[in-house]
């Protein structure tokens, strides 16, 4: 079967230990991203069988339907909204779900907890310019970070990511306040953690603010520019989640405004994020390249699963 294997940024797919369930087959992997539709039909006209990286690349109905080769979509993770499954369904393409897991985005947030609040990559930067312990060349930048230890650690969506990475925050002595459903909030008093009084108070509380919520319809731009503009001036926003979670431009004006004065961002509204972003030119954000999954044992995980899954459907 002619396979392909798109987004793989880093050529990392072939070197993974389960690449070898494809042999025997036809397989090419992109290593770059095409966004129009005439560069999408010329590169996946004549493929049977794609596995797609997360959400890497979307699929709506007018790029399936100019599919008449592709067969099966074999997809690493959870299929999300980036996939029309309607159209899948009247097309005869098969979709084939894989497994994730809370590991590896849930330790990235934490990292970015870390070294946004104690400004590790302004000092490192400044280091290698031969600047000893400077954070910015301007006085009002060149601030001093913050331990974690007393303050308070706000996460909205309390789902296997959300409770990871509230364990780590009590185990730094954090405070740990959860929004979210009901449902969400009585198994985080469960744990031992509280739930916020009140959506208002879960923003204006918060010390560090992470987002752990699925999109969907129900939670695209759920966070607002008021919520932002409730939260503390030295107040820090996590993001490793969807970048859609938040209202468009919401994020740009509340950074721009002071509230929250920080943010740590691993996710985007467009990716790859262009190099003439406004949030790379700003000196209270920390912008990682959408890093969450992207490590060596999701990989495997992930790869292995949505191998397996199509070489059974193949298989019959």
């Amino acid at each position: 079967m002619k396979i392909a294997i798109l987004d793989d940024y880093q050529d990392a797919t072939r070197c993974l230990e389960c690449f070898k369930l494809l042999d025997g087959h036809e397989v090419k992997v992109f290593n770059n991203s095409v966004k129009g539709m005439g560069q999408l039909l010329a590169r996946l006209a004549p493929f049977e069988a794609l596995v797609l990286i997360r959400e890497r690349t979307a699929f709506n109905r007018a790029l399936l339907s100019k599919l008449p080769n592709l067969k099966v979509i074999s997809q690493t993770g959870k299929v999300s909204g980036h996939i029309d499954m309607d159209a899948c369904r009247e097309l005869g393409i098969t979709v084939l779900e894989g497994v994730g897991s809370p590991t590896a985005p849930a330790e990235l947030t934490w990292a970015l907890v870390m070294a946004a609040r104690r400004k590790l990559f302004q000092y490192a930067g400044k280091l290698r310019d031969g600047q000893w312990q400077q954070v910015s060349i301007n006085h009002e930048h060149n601030t001093l970070g913050m331990v974690l230890a007393g303050s308070t650690m706000a996460i909205w969506g309390y789902g296997k990511i959300g409770k990871l990475v509230a364990g780590y925050a009590k185990a730094f002595g954090m405070r740990v306040s959860v929004w979210g459903s009901e449902a969400s909030r009585a198994a985080a008093v469960a744990d031992g953690h509280e739930a916020a009084a009140s959506r208002e108070a879960f923003f204006a509380e918060a010390d560090v603010l992470s987002l752990h919520l699925r999109l969907v319809e129900g939670t695209r731009g759920i966070v607002t520019g008021a919520d932002l503009g409730r939260m503390k001036r030295d107040a820090l926003l996590v993001n490793v989640s969807r970048a859609e979670l938040v209202a468009p431009g919401a994020l740009e004006a509340a950074l721009a405004g002071g509230r929250p004065g920080y943010a740590a961002l691993d996710v985007f509204d467009t990716e790859p994020l262009p190099e003439n972003s406004k949030l790379l030119r700003m000196p209270n954000v920390l912008c990682t390249p959408h890093l969450g999954y992207v490590e060596q044992a999701s990989y495997e995980l992930y790869f292995r699963h949505a191998f397996q899954n199509l070489i059974a459907h193949i298989n019959g």
